[in-house]
């Protein structure tokens, strides 16, 4: 009980706070989301990206 007084004091008390934290959650939460769908996208096409396979293609120029 005291976790969700002090959190209410901290963020939710005043509209000003609220919308920063409306905001902030919603930036943190876009990162992460971002941030775990490019891994799980890497991880089930691997070896068929271009940075897994582009040894094969490119050759060195002199």
């Amino acid at each position: 009980m005291a976790l969700a007084a002090g959190l209410y004091g901290a963020l939710l008390r005043r509209t000003s706070g609220f919308a920063l934290s409306v905001v902030l959650g919603a930036l943190l939460f876009e990162r992460g989301f971002d941030q775990a769908a490019d891994g799980l996208f890497a991880r089930l096409n691997q070896g068929k990206l271009w940075k897994h396979v582009k040894h094969k293609y490119e050759t060195e120029e002199k």
